[in-house]
């Protein structure tokens, strides 16, 4: 397939192109007016689209994509919240925000906002698709309460060191309609599995 050094290079490139364009939401896009594009940019020719357009033109696509992913992912996470609200043992709190005991600490100590809090945890998209975990990393992490998403800043002051919790966290206690990575679309609600292991 590769001829020389160049083509592999070229072709890799193109493929961190696309991750890189993936991760921020630029998905789908029209491959030929791309390549078109990127072709053009090379050969040095005039851009049909002014060039104080260009960026414009790149954000408000981004922001017309975003509103309808953020659109579907949220109509399925209350579908799925109202789902859960069914299950034995799911608690739905004020604020959006369900979540099931899985096993209580026998400390008494519970984190405050100020703490740092030293937790094992694993997050999967409704799929089920994970999309991180410090438990497959075999590493915890250690973190100020005040700095993480608003669904653990309240979930994780419920919970006694040696908990192990599940949330269930809608967009607006999660990341809202940004997307994160290629995985959390915007309007994404998030599921962790959180063990509280400590609190400074």
């Amino acid at each position: 397939m590769f001829k020389s050094s160049a083509d592999s290079a070229s072709y890799a490139l193109g493929i961190r192109i696309a991750q890189n364009l993936k991760s921020q939401g630029l998905d789908p896009l029209v491959a030929a007016m791309f390549q078109k594009g990127i072709s053009d940019g090379f050969a040095g020719k005039k851009s049909v689209i002014a060039d104080e357009l260009l960026d414009l033109c790149i954000g408000n696509y981004q922001q017309k994509l975003s509103a309808e992913k953020s659109s579907v992912a949220r109509e399925a996470g209350k579908a799925f919240q109202a789902k859960m609200a069914k299950k034995p043992g799911v608690v739905t709190l004020p604020s959006g925000l369900q979540y099931e005991i899985i096993k209580n600490g026998t400390d008494t100590v519970k984190p405050k906002l100020t703490n740092k809090v030293k937790c094992h945890y694993h997050g999967t998209v409704i799929s089920g698709e994970i999309f991180d975990s410090s438990v497959e990393r075999g590493e915890p992490v250690t973190f100020p309460l005040g700095n993480v998403i608003l669904g653990w800043q309240e979930g994780l002051q419920l919970m006694t060191v040696g908990s192990k919790w599940k949330f269930y966290v809608p967009a607006d206690l999660a990341y809202g309609d940004q997307q994160k990575g290629d995985k959390i679309v915007p309007g994404s609600l998030l599921i962790f599995e959180v063990e509280l292991l400590g609190v400074e």
